[in-house]
């Protein structure tokens, strides 16, 4: 099956390029599709190499309007079977894209979650509170549409490609993350979860997600729960 990822990508110069190769390098038939949301930094000019380099390669740039923004100017140029969603700060690791979407070609599976909140991979030890944060979040999506999810915001999601173009996105934030999570489960689509690596920054390392999202991401869960 023909997997598309679609990248968002915000001034990520220092990692860009080591993402792309480590998606390239997956041994799957792929396309990628790269969202350059305004960046000032130079990874407009990285991208632009790039592009040249290969097949399967689409670059995009649209003024700075946020990830959710950069997801749903993705979705159009999407021509794979399974979509995926990838970070451009390496904190999500792309050798684990294989497993997370194996249960999707094995047709058990709409969607896959990659889980940074299970265990039994690595982990980077730090920010309680964001680790609280998310736990509360997945909490309050669990008890809304009555699900069993241990990390709804997580970056890592893999969808049959049906499915995402299935969904009515708004949001242009980071709060993308729990639209999409809300909107999978209120059409009760067979999700799974896989434990996933986390290479977690820190703020001073380019982490750019704050506590005002979480409030964000507790209003789209209403908001989508509410919704006809």
């Amino acid at each position: 099956m023909r997997v598309s990822f679609l990248v968002p990508v915000y001034d990520e110069a220092a990692t860009i390029e080591q993402v792309l190769e480590r998606v390239l390098a997956l041994d799957l038939d792929k396309q990628v599709i790269v969202v350059d949301d305004g960046s000032t930094d130079a990874t407009a000019e990285i991208l632009k190499r790039w592009r040249n380099g290969g097949d399967g390669r689409v670059v995009v740039r649209q003024p700075n309007s946020g990830k959710g923004a950069a997801i749903r100017a993705a979705i159009p140029h999407v021509d794979g079977d399974i979509a995926v969603i990838q970070d451009a700060d390496l904190e999500y690791d792309p050798a684990d894209v294989p497993a997370l979407i194996e249960p999707i070609e094995r047709g058990v599976a709409d969607v896959v979650f990659g889980s940074r909140l299970t265990g039994g991979r690595p982990q980077r030890a730090y920010l309680f509170w964001h680790l609280v944060g998310n736990r509360a979040l997945s909490l309050l999506t669990n008890i809304l549409f009555n699900t069993t999810l241990s990390d709804m915001e997580t970056g890592y999601k893999a969808f049959r490609s049906e499915v995402l173009r299935s969904l009515d996105l708004r949001e242009d934030s980071f709060s993308i993350e729990p639209e999409i999570t809300g909107q999978l489960c209120k059409q009760k689509l067979r999700i799974y979860e896989l434990p996933i690596s986390y290479y977690g920054r820190t703020y001073a390392e380019g982490k750019k997600i704050t506590w005002r999202d979480g409030f964000r991401a507790i209003w789209v869960l209403l908001r989508v729960r509410l919704a006809g």
